[in-house]
């Protein structure tokens, strides 16, 4: 019989597969003991698990290496020397031999040496702390003689259905994009690191789906669609047939809007739209570039770091940026210095904050670690000499960021021109719009900036104090909350007095009905995922701004989200009706996304 679980749209798309189902999680232990005359052969039974885990882990790694490289890969050599580690193995011996089964012992220890790194003053060691995890995780699956589920498993031309609590960045890098086709996940919401990860990759994806790896034991095979937040476990053959069927239409609907990835984004009285993508790794540039986009509006640059051992060095760095530059010139290419913290974390980790999101992220702990800023802020100002590139700064709350920034990005060039490197000092500096207080000092930042970009999933996040990746809260998460569009209204004025470019680089940008709302608030320049590129091409050229600016005026006037959805669709699917056939796709995407019929007054 057939299972549906809802979740929540991340990543469009349908796949119908072989489900492959991933429990990372530390497993119950029981509490055993073992007779004296046991003790050695449980010893025995430690060190063979040991082993085994760490040709495992050694497996994985020639994988990843494989298909990530080498950088990505040298994370599961740390692990591989804490399965190896002689005082590791003595510890957990010395507990067997107190009587404890081997597994108990084991688990005993890691939580006792997972405590002791956390607390530690030395980051390297607080970076250890995912690795003992999964090191946990692993042997004592082992120990427990537990089914072995590693991504690695699946092999290429799977087309397999990833369902598993979340993905970590140890999973991440092992993701085989010619093994898996579509992700499910218990955790997350639209705008976590999970579903822009999948949008990125191009995988379907839904997420928020709470208790899926439950329901999903001993399942054969599923539907994820990713359109409209489904996973359907054993779905029935006229299931299966309707999904296929719809799949093909899917299909046909976006190769005919990638008719309009060529041409011009101009709407129907006349107003040019700057269209450009979101690129979150080096390999995915050329595609992006073929997109139709003009350029990068967001190349997010914390991926060089999750999922790896160390932080990659000034090469390395300088070769992707420059790669991503030539692929798009001359259009500009904007890339985000680390955006690191809240949900994306290196392997590791830093140290446990109880509230991340606030914590020690982004330009605070760039600022805060000179050293490694001046590593990519020179690998910029290299690659800079390849095309049109402009930094921008995350999470800025305060002029005094970009002053600091400033001056060591005048060091950096300082740096470059004392080894003969050639380079350019002169790139343009830009900040991120995510905060109530940046817009409330907006006047002030754009005074030491030349340009503003809107984030808008951190701007709702930290406006209705909403954790974006809460599933708890993702009704609350209403991109269309009077304030949410307020504040993005504000923005753009401090940014026309100020004459400096304001752009929107969120994934609110792709939806139709959240672009034609950022339109109407005076937005020009949008960013989204390059697969959306063509889609809002074609909803720019089947609308009028006029419209766009009088909805929006008449939707602020309204006191929920609620109520300016409703005014909103009920606008664009007047103005959509005007183009007759043309405009069906998009009639079809207006009705995917719906914002929660709630009071968001409260």
């Amino acid at each position: 019989m057939s299972v549906v679980v809802t979740g929540v749209p991340a990543s469009p798309g349908i796949v119908i597969g072989p489900v492959h189902l991933l429990r990372w999680e530390v497993p119950e232990v029981p509490a055993r003991t073992v007779a004296p005359d046991d003790v050695e052969g449980e010893i025995a039974r430690l060190h063979a698990a040991c082993d085994l885990a760490a040709e495992r882990l050694r497996k994985v790694r020639d994988r990843v290496a494989e298909h990530a490289g080498p950088e990505e890969a040298a994370i599961f050599d740390v692990q591989v020397s804490i399965c190896d580690d002689a005082d590791l193995r003595v510890s957990v011996e010395t507990l067997v031999r107190q009587g404890f089964a081997a597994e108990k012992a084991f688990d005993l220890v890691l939580l006792e040496w997972r405590e002791h790194f956390g607390r530690s003053t030395n980051a390297l060691m607080r970076e250890r702390v995912s690795d003992l995890l999964d090191v946990q995780i692993r042997v004592l699956s082992i120990l427990l003689d537990l089914p072995d589920r590693d991504p690695v498993d699946v092999p290429k031309g799977a087309d397999a259905i990833l369902v598993t609590h979340d993905l970590t960045p140890s999973l991440t890098v092992q993701l085989d994009r010619e093994a898996i086709s579509a992700i499910a996940t218990d955790a997350g919401t639209g705008t976590s690191h999970v579903a822009i990860l999948a949008r990125s990759l191009g995988l379907p994806a839904v997420v928020g789906l709470r208790d899926a790896t439950w329901k999903a034991e001993s399942v054969a095979t599923a539907i994820v669609d990713g359109t409209h937040g489904l996973l359907i476990l054993d779905p029935t053959p006229a299931r299966i047939e309707e999904y296929r069927a719809r799949a093909r239409v899917e299909a046909e609907e976006a190769r005919e809007l990638q008719r309009y990835a060529r041409a011009e984004s101009v709407s129907l009285d006349g107003v040019r739209i700057t269209l450009r993508a979101n690129v979150d790794m080096p390999d995915e540039a050329e595609a992006a570039a073929s997109s139709g986009a003009e350029g990068v509006g967001l190349m997010r640059t914390e991926f060089f770091v999750v999922g790896r051992a160390a932080m990659p060095d000034e090469e390395e760095q300088y070769e992707a940026y420059a790669r991503v530059l030539r692929a798009f010139a001359p259009h500009p290419v904007v890339i985000r210095t680390y955006d690191i913290g809240g949900d994306k974390l290196p392997v590791g980790g830093f140290p446990h904050e109880a509230n991340p999101f606030l914590g020690w992220r982004a330009i605070r702990m760039c600022l805060d670690q000179p050293e490694l800023f001046k590593v990519q802020l020179r690998a910029l100002l290299r690659a800079a000499v390849h095309g049109d590139l402009r930094i921008m700064l995350p999470l800025v709350v305060s002029v005094d960021e970009v002053r600091r920034t400033r001056l060591l990005i005048d060091e950096a060039a300082r740096e470059l021109a004392a080894r003969h490197v050639p380079h350019r000092a002169d790139v343009p500096l830009g900040v991120m719009i995510e905060t109530p207080a940046a817009v409330l000092t907006a006047d002030t930042l754009a005074r030491e900036t030349a340009f503003f970009s809107i984030g808008t999933n951190d701007l709702v996040q930290y406006t209705l104090a909403v954790d974006r990746g809460n599933v708890q809260l993702v009704d609350r998460f209403t991109t269309l909350h009077p304030a949410v569009l307020r504040l993005i209204a504000r923005t753009q004025a401090e940014g026309d007095a100020a004459g400096i470019a304001v752009s929107v680089c969120g994934e609110m940008a792709s939806q139709p009905l959240m672009a034609f709302a950022l339109l109407g608030l005076g937005i020009r320049q949008l960013s989204v995922s390059p697969r959306s590129v063509a889609a809002v091409k074609h909803l720019v050229r089947c609308i009028s701004v006029g419209a766009a600016t009088a909805a929006v005026t008449s939707a602020l006037a309204a006191d929920t989200a609620a109520d300016i959805e409703t005014l909103l669709r009920e606008r664009l699917r007047a103005e959509l009706a005007q183009r007759g056939d043309a405009a069906d796709g998009l009639i079809a995407l207006l009705d995917e996304h719906i914002v929660p019929d709630h009071d968001d007054s409260q």
